[in-house]
């Protein structure tokens, strides 16, 4: 697989602090030109920095039942509730933070059998799901424990040499598949309808892997994680989550109508969403409903919106009447769904994500292949060789299908496939990276996106799309996650110089901002290479903190060159 090993990351690093920080290290040791040892050791005052505050970050967003803050829910406001699976007895202990931090401890109403069969909408009030361990939260508004976020988190934790933090949070996965149906968005109740792209197996094997090189490899956890890990892997190749007859997954939420947890009041969000329906497309748009008066018909999902829409300024006084329009079921269903994918929000599935579930995305089947093949390898270490060849053969499919799907030969893209309508998006879009990471991707196809870089490469590192929607997940805005994932894939397939550059670049922007501000943001302006964001709808926050960002930070900068390191220190040192 493309990874670094966690203890190959983590004493690289090791050894290029100690190299930045030693007086007596060789001062043209990193190459690039001559140097003098003070020089180099005050060049690396910021790097060292950045790292301190990474490592520090850690404990101030680690959330635990001890914990006050770990309840709190600024997304949807109202008293503390802690919900315990309803088979489970409330844990000895509970009582101190119980009456200190004022929760309330009620079951869940019903066993969840399947992902998916307890309706949120049957819970009194929305409330924190319970889990065994301590986990990294990525900051701000975000104060759960996130599916995928988690991912690049375990990773800068394996390489902060926090294995059991770690280690705990991938326990509190397989918790949710046990208890919950799977893995999450994360554990609120409003959650409990959706997952996010499946990187349960990516996790476990990072665990896994950092214990066996420190000589700690437990095969009974490998067992059972294995076990957990397949029958989270089942349910996203059964309905609904199949995409059509292509033999390929889709992303779906199994809730209905808004979600609540947009931060504010989620109606302005929607409102704002059926503006734009309305001039683009009028009433006639397919995910609008117009409503003849206040009330909406039975089939609506969601709230009547009076909407004026006929002038630049949207105020009573330039229209004779607002336009009474709803957002229809299917749009709805759609939002929910790209909520899944974690990239909310983007223009890729359509206008605010809107089709998304008629799609089958390179992102959640490149995983799905990772997924297979992490299940082939770890069956294999269990001696599960039967196992193991039920996997390969499944990878093996699914890899045909991406190819026939998804991929675009003249373009030299992988690309999102509507099975709706039988054609494949021409929305170039970054997780066409993903097949890389996932080592899906031929020679041919690899070469041709590496050839493709120059469509999202800008002056502070990739950027997800072409497309100035003034979404979060558009131009001009770039992630940590698909830094991550980029330059690993890159790297795997011999393309090492491109993978440096892109690292280098993005490292740059989060030091250089980091300087400014002296935080970790959760996105950058990749354009302009600045914290600076300007979103029209939705999260329009640039949160600090930010836990992906943090774990990506630290192992991109394991994984590259010293060279490029001491360089990277050099730009961030002091003018004078």
């Amino acid at each position: 697989m493309p990874h670094a090993k966690g203890f190959i990351g983590v004493l690289s690093l090791m050894l290029l602090l100690g190299m930045l920080i030693s007086p007596d290290f060789p001062a043209d040791a990193f190459g690039g030109g001559p140097a003098t040892a003070p020089s180099l050791l005050k060049a690396s005052g910021s790097l060292n920095d950045i790292l301190q505050y990474i490592s520090s970050g850690w404990d101030q967003l680690t959330r635990s039942l001890n914990r006050c803050e770990t309840f709190q829910d600024i997304k949807v406001p109202g008293g503390a509730i802690l919900y315990m699976p309803a088979e489970m007895s409330i844990p000895p202990g509970m009582q101190g933070p119980r009456k200190q931090c004022d929760v309330r401890m009620e079951h869940l109403p019903a066993k969840i059998t399947s992902f998916g069969s307890l309706d949120p909408g049957k819970i009194s009030h929305p409330g924190l799901l319970y889990l065994e361990h301590p986990y990294v939260v990525p900051g701000g508004q975000f104060n759960e424990m996130y599916g995928w976020d988690s991912y690049f988190i375990i990773r800068g934790l394996l390489e902060n040499h926090r294995r059991d933090l770690a280690k705990g949070m991938v326990e509190n996965f397989l918790f949710e598949v046990q208890h919950y149906g799977g893995m999450l968005n994360a554990n609120r109740t409003y959650y409990l309808t959706r997952s996010q792209p499946p990187f349960l197996s990516s996790m476990i094997l990072a665990v896994y892997r950092a214990e066996e090189a420190a000589g700690q490899a437990d095969r009974h956890w490998l067992e059972k994680a294995y076990r957990l890990a397949a029958v989270d892997y089942d349910r996203w190749v059964r309905q609904p989550h199949l995409a059509g007859d292509t033999g390929l997954a889709r992303y779906f939420d199994l809730g209905d109508g808004p979600v609540p947890e947009i931060e504010g009041d989620p109606m302005e969000y929607y409102r704002e969403v059926a503006r734009y329906f309305l001039l683009h497309g009028g009433a006639n748009n397919s995910y609008l409903t117009h409503v003849s008066g206040p009330r909406p018909p039975v089939s609506v999902a969601g709230p009547v919106f009076s909407v004026f829409v006929c002038g630049q300024q949207e105020t009573p006084a330039n229209c004779a009447a607002p336009e009474h329009v709803a957002l229809t079921a299917d749009f709805y269903k759609g939002d929910r769904s790209m909520r899944e994918s974690g990239f909310d929000e983007t223009f890729r599935f359509g206008p605010f994500g809107a089709d998304t579930h008629h799609y089958a995305p390179v992102c959640l089947n490149s995983l799905l292949y990772k997924t297979e093949k992490d299940l082939e390898e770890i069956s294999a270490v269990l001696g599960k060789q039967d196992d193991a060849k039920q996997w390969g053969t499944k990878a093996t499919e699914r890899q045909q299908r991406i190819a026939k799907y998804l991929w675009d030969d003249q373009r030299g893209l992988f690309f999102d496939y509507n099975f709706s309508t039988a054609m494949r998006s021409t929305y170039e879009y970054a997780t066409t990276f993903y097949p890389l990471w996932a080592g899906l991707a031929s020679k041919e196809e690899a070469a041709a996106v590496e050839r493709n870089i120059g469509l999202f490469e800008q002056p502070g590192g990739l950027a997800m799309s072409r497309n100035e929607s003034e979404e979060q997940w558009d131009l001009p805005y770039g992630w940590a996650p698909i830094h991550l994932l980029a330059v690993e894939g890159l790297r795997s397939y011999g393309y090492a110089e491109d993978a440096d550059r892109i690292a280098y670049k993005f490292l740059r922007t989060v030091l250089q901002n980091f300087e400014r501000d002296r935080t970790l943001r959760e996105k950058y302006n990749v354009v302009t290479g600045s914290a600076e964001t300007h979103i029209e709808t939705g999260y329009k926050e640039n949160v600090i903190g930010f836990g992906w960002s943090n774990g990506v930070f630290l192992v991109l900068l394991s994984q590259t060159p010293p060279g490029l390191v001491s360089r990277l220190s050099a730009e961030s040192a002091p003018r004078k």
